[in-house]
């Protein structure tokens, strides 16, 4: 005898009369951006940061130190200043999105298509600005790091020896690290092959692994191979070490601080107005740059392999 079906509500039907719960936008490609939460900033009033120094030398001036009465002959001197000291001038980093009024008004429930939209340009520019303090050919680290206080890798693979040896370039009070995510990956590989893997530290909300208590922060601007998320098992990148604060002479970002419809730190969103079409537009800028105070403010391992692996005799259980 053949089973007798009862008809009953299916949930293709009952999919139209449901209260679906639903998620903003959500866009794979934003990154935590660390770097700009544990830098320091500086806002700047016109736009200009005159990195003002001392002439070089190792002692500024003469001092006499001598219990002897007869040497009574106090040096005389002043300190002197470089005469053309470097100006660090604002960049901007813009783009405009543009929503039609129609969709903005009627499908604006339960999230506002305007302020949706906004969130993602903001979160966007804020991406590029740590790009261009890391890789900017005018004020970025990469390119503003002094030839002495540059490494290459002994053997390619990031090792224990080649960060002591950073931390010797910057030795005045190191703040972190900043490395691309398979860079520190390949710098676990050899910790752990060492046997020396490295603690973790609690700083801006995340949790990282630190070398000789100096956290190392993760980025994906410090590319491989020129590319923020390779598909190649090798390829090359480097390893910064900062020191960061104007009181300490380290890194200083800059902004424009107070302009127009700010947002968040020097960065604005503006009303540009709507079309004969229905068309509402909106201008988004963030004014950045960054400065490096001193040369031992930041020290580069180049040339850093991220593709070495390691086969143990002993295979985990």
């Amino acid at each position: 005898m053949a089973e007798k079906t009862i008809p009953a509500l299916g949930p293709a039907g009952a999919y139209q009369l449901a209260n679906v719960v639903k998620t903003p936008p959500q866009y794979g490609a934003l990154t935590p951006k660390w770097l700009t939460r544990v830098l320091e900033f500086k806002g700047l009033e016109s736009g200009v940061y005159r990195v003002n120094r001392v002439a070089e030398g190792d002692t500024p001036l003469e001092a006499l130190c001598s219990q002897d009465p007869k040497k009574t002959v106090i040096p005389q001197g002043f300190i002197d200043y470089v005469v053309k000291p470097r100006e660090y001038h604002l960049h901007s980093i813009s783009t405009i999105i543009n929503v039609d009024t129609k969709i903005s008004d009627v499908y604006s429930s339960p999230y506002n298509q305007i302020d949706e939209q906004i969130k993602l340009a903001v979160e966007s520019l804020k991406e590029r600005q740590e790009s261009q303090i890391i890789n900017s050919d005018d004020y970025g680290l990469l390119k503003n790091a002094a030839d002495s206080q540059r490494i290459t890798a002994r053997y390619g693979r990031p090792m224990p020896d080649d960060l002591d040896e950073l931390i010797a370039k910057v030795w005045k009070e190191p703040s972190f690290f900043l490395a691309h995510p398979r860079a520190i990956a390949a710098f676990e590989r050899e910790c752990t092959r060492r046997g020396v893997p490295p603690v973790t530290v609690t700083i801006a909300g995340g949790v990282f692994i630190a070398w000789r208590g100096i956290p190392i922060i993760p980025t994906d601007k410090l590319f491989v191979d020129g590319l923020k998320n390779p598909k190649a098992k090798t390829g090359k990148t480097n390893i910064l070490l900062v020191r960061t604060g104007e009181a300490r002479r380290g890194v200083v970002g800059l902004y424009q601080a107070g302009v127009p419809g700010e947002q968040s730190r020097g960065l604005s969103a503006r009303f540009r107005g709507i079309d004969n079409d229905g068309v509402a537009s909106y201008l988004l800028s963030v004014y950045c740059s960054a400065a490096v105070l001193a040369d031992d403010a930041l020290g580069v391992l180049e040339n850093v392999e991220v593709g070495d692996y390691y086969e143990y005799t002993q295979q985990p259980v």
